[in-house]
């Protein structure tokens, strides 16, 4: 007798189902959107879109050049530049490493946090869309982006 229950290799090949196109497309509609919001608040605050992020990752915390790079998927140089822009506007700061002092963490400044505040409060795509959801629709939609994210 043969199997009918499809294996992971079988699973893998079929063809995804409509829904699951619609929602693929959907979802890179919404990423492509964000993208060119985050992007337009970013020249808002004469900031690139890489400067943005990266100001972004160091109002979380400070951090080695090194780990930038792999947060941002780029080269350490690309990084060094970055920061050197930043750092002249008095928006990141470099500081030795509280661990090892030889090693410098870039950090955002005072000024580099409020900037950063200023930018996120200035995004509108995401913003307006959510806050015609109810609270219970933001929570399955959040619950449902965990999830895939695992």
């Amino acid at each position: 007798m043969v199997s009918t229950t499809p294996t992971p290799q079988s699973r893998t090949n079929r063809r995804p189902d409509p829904l699951t196109l619609e929602v693929v497309e959907l979802i890179g509609e919404v990423v492509a959107r964000f993208h060119e919001d985050y992007e337009s608040a970013a020249a808002e605050h004469a900031l690139t879109g890489a400067q943005a992020r990266l100001l972004s990752l160091l109002c979380l915390e400070p951090l080695p050049m090194r780990r930038l790079a792999q947060r941002l998927k780029c080269e350490p140089s690309n990084v060094t530049g970055i920061v050197d822009r930043l750092e002249a506007r008095g928006l990141v700061e470099r500081r030795p490493d509280p661990a090892d002092r030889r090693v410098k963490v870039a950090a955002a400044t005072q000024e580099g946090r409020r900037v950063a505040r200023s930018l996120r409060e200035s995004l509108r795509f995401a913003r307006e869309p959510l806050a015609g959801l109810s609270e219970g629709e933001r929570l399955a939609l959040r619950d449902a982006l965990r999830g895939m994210l695992g």
